[in-house]
């Protein structure tokens, strides 16, 4: 049996986190709280649309995020230099240990995809510009069926374009709720926990496997 691997792309391989180098340009020292700020107030929109049923891509969460997080940190930024920090986000750095992980994971034959809110061609710009587009087979988005994480329908999208079955197909990601999304649907959850103090929801649902790093991954999965 042939294991498929749904890769969460910000927040996996991708570090989210990495803007603040762009921020600190523009707010010094506030660029971390505004960096994690953004983060979750940009999730907070594209489950709200989600659930609303009211679609935009997710670059527009992104930007609308970034608009509410200098208002409620009270930070003026000027609209020229947000154009700029949203071209950055396009470029944002990938994890060390997916530079590590992913060519052992590919070689061992293990069929790799990109999993991600955003659409299917900022992605893989982002992952072609990290260095590591070459490792998948293919970018699915939820962008394809208008909708986004942790919704069900994505997940069942995600096995249907991938042509993977629930029990051979696992969603690997560093944030809980995409790893109990995946379960909910029928998938497999591998769960990166990238800081020690992180928490996985005390749901009824509990990740596959736990890792602190994709280095660990081709193990757990083995075990």
């Amino acid at each position: 049996m042939t294991i498929t691997l749904a890769f969460d792309v910000y927040g996996t391989l991708i570090d989210t986190a990495g803007i603040s180098t762009a921020l600190e340009k523009h707010i010094g020292s506030k660029a971390v709280q505004f960096s994690s700020a953004w983060r979750e107030k940009q999730l907070e929109y594209s489950f709200r649309r989600g659930l609303m049923q009211n679609y935009c891509k997710f670059s527009v969460c992104t930007r609308e995020a970034l608009e509410y997080t200098c208002q409620v940190l009270g930070i003026e930024i000027k609209a020229e230099e947000k154009d700029l920090l949203m071209q950055e986000y396009r470029k944002l750095p990938a994890f060390p240990d997916a530079q590590k992980a992913l060519p052992h994971l590919q070689s061992s034959g293990f069929r790799l995809y990109a999993f991600s809110n955003g659409p299917a061609e900022n992605v893989s710009a982002l992952l072609e510009n990290a260095g590591i587009a070459k490792y998948f087979n293919d970018v699915v988005s939820t962008d394809e069926i208008k909708s986004f994480k942790p919704n069900p329908a994505v997940y069942a999208h995600f096995l249907r374009r991938s042509r993977a079955g629930g029990n051979e197909a696992w969603l690997v990601s560093g944030n809980p709720f995409d790893v109990i999304g995946a379960l909910s649907a029928g998938m497999r959850g591998a769960w990166v926990k990238r800081m020690k103090s992180a928490v996985f929801d005390p749901w009824e649902f509990e990740p596959t496997v736990t890792v602190e790093t994709l280095t660990e991954l081709e193990s757990a999965l083995q075990s």
